[in-house]
């Protein structure tokens, strides 16, 4: 009797010890899943301009030259007024307002209600673009933390009322950029436009690259 007592013992023992193995497995499926269900659908990773050689960084790096063709991408969208600026300007900080920050969205629609107070959009046609030789470099990124940074935009402005050119000039904007990692539908980048980190100022550009005024 005592061996078939034994017997039983063991086999309740063993079932024991699976039913607690099911409850750990279960535990760790819960915990997967938690896991899976929380983690992003998408990351955005900033890769550099050359992928010639190597490169290593986190997934939340952003480098500099990323920042800088974010803040030119934005600032040129915003300035291109192809038919009408009364119109173009206004729809522009409309279109992108998810790459401006509250602020810089506010100072904007002021400097496009007074360019319209003073006449200065009705019939304009505007674009900007790179200064030949003035585009992406080292020191037009300036770091101002992991979240922020200054791009230096050498733009050339070419404006014209009825065909007739009435702007052509040289400007330096002194642009903030900073990480805004709240709306990834909206805003694939995860970085927002500041508006100015300073005053901008106006180019002397001769033939050859030299110093600006």
């Amino acid at each position: 009797m005592s061996r078939y007592r034994h017997a039983l013992a063991g086999r309740d023992a063993h079932i024991t010890t699976l039913r607690g193995i099911i409850l750990v497995l279960v535990v760790i499926c819960g915990g997967l899943w938690w896991g899976w269900n929380t983690a992003p659908e998408n990351l955005t990773i900033h890769n550099p301009p050359d992928l010639r050689s190597g490169s290593t960084r986190a997934w939340w790096e952003v480098p500099p030259s990323s920042a800088y063709a974010f803040g030119f991408y934005v600032w040129q969208q915003i300035n291109r007024w192809p038919t009408n600026g009364e119109v173009d300007y206004e729809r522009n900080l409309h279109s992108l307002q998810h790459f401006l920050t509250p602020s810089c969205q506010i100072e904007l629609e002021r400097d496009y209600e007074r360019r319209l107070d003073r006449n200065e959009l009705s019939g304009r046609v505007r674009g900007i673009y790179e200064i030949p030789g003035r585009g992406y470099r080292p020191a037009a990124v300036k770091i101002l933390s992991r979240d922020a940074w200054v791009v230096t935009l050498d733009l050339a402005i070419d404006e014209q009322y009825a065909g007739t050119p009435v702007r052509d000039v040289f400007i330096r904007y002194p642009l903030r950029v900073v990480r805004a990692d709240v709306d990834p539908e909206h805003n694939p980048w995860g970085l927002q436009v500041d508006c100015f980190e300073g005053t901008p100022k106006r180019l002397e550009v001769p033939n050859q690259e030299g110093a600006d005024v």
